[in-house]
């Protein structure tokens, strides 16, 4: 269900100050435009269908059966209706009078407008009353509230009584969005004081500082963890992690000033940075971590991302690991171009390993076998081919035929997915050499890139070297599709942190 709600203009005045500046306010609007794209994409779907309708007649039958249904049925059904349809239920019979005050509150506030309606200011405020409205009728407990098209610049002391308020009536899902200017809206500590939360999301605001916040605080009872766009500080990420301890699910997406994180949770089983620009995620103490996942990473001036990995036994699922942009240790021993493997550098628990690399670009290539090395029981291997810069110094033809045995790719690996494939001579020695080596690998798919191939033609040449190069196992399959990711999964928290799929990079 697509709840992506478009950001409000901006502001005259904020505007008229990143002109003095020299910026565009246009550009300005379109970028973050994107941004609340990628961020509505990452928030989970709300638990009311924006489509659903209430109907308690069939066509051509006189008799109302939906009435006759155990009050629990009826609190269910109520609970996934929009809000507007929920609360008119009250007027349908004697019988349906108290149900919706009696059901946990679920509140969609970008259901209360009309599908289809341009978001004004003038809307939003609109939004806004009705959702103040609705907290005053309702006695509680709150189930689930999304607060994403609400005006919350306007209202920003509004938002401090409203999160009072779903603190008092036992929120136990939240989300909470700001549309996004001001950019530096500060959240209100108040939130810091639901400690009925299962789970959080908040996207495009300024995280409180916890300095001066009560050491007794604590989110007893919150599960997920979803942080989009938000500026907060390593010290405040650390504060939460330390006060959350049945946290099993963080995510953290479009970070955009340097993080550090340190992770000691007992509880945590899904670790992911999306699109942030982080210093260090340093694994200490995670024993029931069982995936780490940091994609679309990025850095400043040259310093890379370092990735470290303590005591993690149950570590499942691991990547995107990039050479160009991590620096991996594993214990306390950096991994480098030619580290011997020793069981101190090796994380025996990881199954499935993702990785992305240039194949043409010579310090890229030179660590993927010390990094292999250190998952010696991988089984499924995902690489993201990036199209190798014309500055960067290419690989020597033989490195490959040199690098010697790769235990996991010899003797363990099962599936190896190939991302936007292009056909170059680089690609081609890497995967060549993949197959002359892999014992047990039972299928290879391959994924095209896109915009690449002018013709079906162009696309059968530059596969024809895959379907006669020599395999070490000849019953190996080898599956070839078109459809390359667009960024989409991989912006998504929802894969990544669903634990009834496997493979949380498989489609990405």
């Amino acid at each position: 269900m697509d709840t992506r709600v478009p950001p409000l203009p901006m502001d005259p005045g904020f505007a008229a100050d990143l002109r003095r500046r020299g910026s565009d306010p246009k550009k300005a609007e379109r970028v973050f435009a994107r941004v609340m794209s990628y961020t509505h994409h990452a928030l989970p779907d709300p638990p009311a269908s924006a489509d659903a309708n209430l109907c308690a007649l069939l066509p051509h039958d006189a008799v109302d059966r939906l009435s006759r249904l155990p009050d629990l049925l009826l609190a269910n059904i109520v609970s996934r209706v929009p809000i507007k349809e929920a609360a008119r239920t009250a007027a349908l019979s004697r019988r349906w009078r108290g149900v919706w005050r009696s059901t946990p509150l679920v509140l969609v506030d970008s259901q209360v407008l009309p599908a289809g309606t341009e978001v004004t200011r003038a809307h939003a405020r609109r939004v806004t009353s009705a959702v103040s409205a609705v907290f005053a009728a309702h006695p509680g407990p709150f189930r689930c509230v999304h607060l994403t098209s609400s005006c919350m610049e306007d209202f920003h002391g509004l938002l401090a009584r409203w999160l009072q308020i779903l603190a008092d009536k036992g929120i136990q899902e939240l989300v909470l969005v700001n549309r996004p200017w001001p950019l530096d809206l500060v959240l209100p500590a108040t939130f810091l004081g639901m400690t009925t939360l299962t789970r959080l999301y908040l996207g495009l605001w300024k995280f409180p500082d916890t300095a001066a916040v009560p050491r007794a605080t604590c989110f007893p009872n919150l599960r997920e963890l979803g942080l989009c766009v938000v500026v907060i500080e390593s010290r405040d990420l650390d504060f939460i992690l330390d006060r959350s301890p049945v946290l099993e699910k963080l995510c953290v997406q479009g970070n955009l000033f340097k993080l550090s994180l340190r992770l000691v949770s007992q509880s945590l089983r899904c670790l992911q940075f999306i699109g942030c620009f982080v210093d260090e995620i340093a694994v200490v103490h995670a024993p029931s971590l069982e995936r780490l996942i940091h994609s679309l990473g990025w850095t400043r001036d040259g310093v890379c991302t370092k990735v470290k990995i303590g005591h993690a036994p149950k570590l499942h699922s691991f990547g995107y690991l990039d050479p160009a942009i991590h620096v991996l240790e594993v214990g306390n021993i950096v991994i480098k171009a030619g580290t011997n493997a020793t069981p101190s550098t090796m994380v025996p628990s990881v199954k499935i390993l993702a990785l992305e690399f240039r194949c043409g670009a010579r310090n890229d290539v030179k660590m993927i076998p010390a990094i292999l090395r250190c998952f010696p029981n991988v089984e499924t291997l995902h690489i993201m081919s990036r199209e190798t810069d014309q500055s960067s110094s290419k690989p020597n033809p033989k490195f490959w035929n040199e690098c010697g045995t790769i235990e996991c790719i010899r003797s363990r690996i099962k599936m190896l997915v190939f991302y936007a494939y292009r056909g170059d001579r680089s690609e081609l020695a890497f995967i060549k050499f993949f197959l002359g080596s892999a014992l047990v690998l039972k299928k290879i798919a391959i994924v095209l890139a896109n915009n690449v191939f002018s013709s079906k033609e162009e696309a059968d040449s530059k596969m024809m070297p895959l379907r006669t190069m020599k395999r070490a196992n000849d019953d190996s399959k080898m599956l070839v599709t078109g459809r390359n990711p667009d960024g989409g999964n991989i912006w998504s928290f929802k894969r990544g942190s669903d634990f009834s799929l496997v493979d949380p990079f498989e489609g990405c």
